[in-house]
Formats: C-alpha cells, structure tokens, sequence
C-alpha cells in the first residue's frame, strides 16, 4: 500500500473514532434517561390502573389524581416526537452505515470503538487461470 494512502487509511479511522466516542455520552445520556422514564411511566400505570377510583371519575380527574403517572407519560410522548429514539441509537446507526460502504473495500468496522479492522482479500478465481 502507498504511504498516501495508508495516512489517509489512518486519517479516515481516526475520524471515525472520534466520531462514534463523541456520541457515546449523549447516548448513554439519554438512555438513562429514557430508561428511568420508561420504568417511572410503568409503575405509575400500574398503580394508575389498580386503583379502584380510575373506574368511577372522569379521565382528566384521574389523571389530576395521579400526577407522577400523567407528567411521566406526557414527557415520555414529547420525547418521542422530539425523536429520543434516533438520538438513542445514533452510534449504531453510523457504524452500521459505514460498515456497510467499507465491505467493498475489504475493511469492517469495530462497533463500539470505530476503529477499522482490514479483512482478508477474496481472491477472484473463478477456474480461469492467469
């Protein structure tokens, strides 16, 4: 390989590493935060759900009467309109992505680190000798 394109190799791979390490703590972020969401939203259905008042009174009353289950529930449906989910996957949506271009190449992809990994070359013979 020509010492151009082995820097520009290892240019392009310290990009990507750059590139997938940044997103880690807004990911990690936000799936915590949706974690915890997603949990506080459910215990709060349940007992929502259990109590015997939620049959009788109008919805709006019981959702006034149960507070942690009605904030819960509508931050959780802001968050996914605002698209939490994207920002949730977003590394594996890039690696994936890259790792899809950089097989015909004979290269793949580290998926947590970004870094590239040189796969062996397939040789092309097809019973023709040359």
């Amino acid at each position: 390989m020509e010492p151009s394109a082995c820097e520009d190799l290892k240019a392009f791979e310290r990009r990507l590493t750059e590139v997938v390490s940044s997103y880690r703590p807004p990911t990690n972020r936000w799936r915590i935060i949706l974690s915890a969401l997603s949990v506080c939203t459910a215990i709060s259905a349940w007992y929502w759900l259990k109590d015997p008042r939620t049959t009788v009174v109008p919805l709006t009353e019981s959702l006034w009467i149960h507070p942690i289950f009605t904030v819960a529930t509508v931050t959780l449906i802001i968050l996914f309109i605002f698209g939490i989910q994207k920002l949730v996957v977003a590394p594996q949506i890039i690696t994936s992505r890259t790792r899809s271009v950089l097989t015909d190449f004979a290269l793949d992809l580290e998926p947590h680190t970004g870094k590239l990994i040189l796969k062996p070359r397939q040789s092309n013979n097809n019973g023709c000798n040359t």
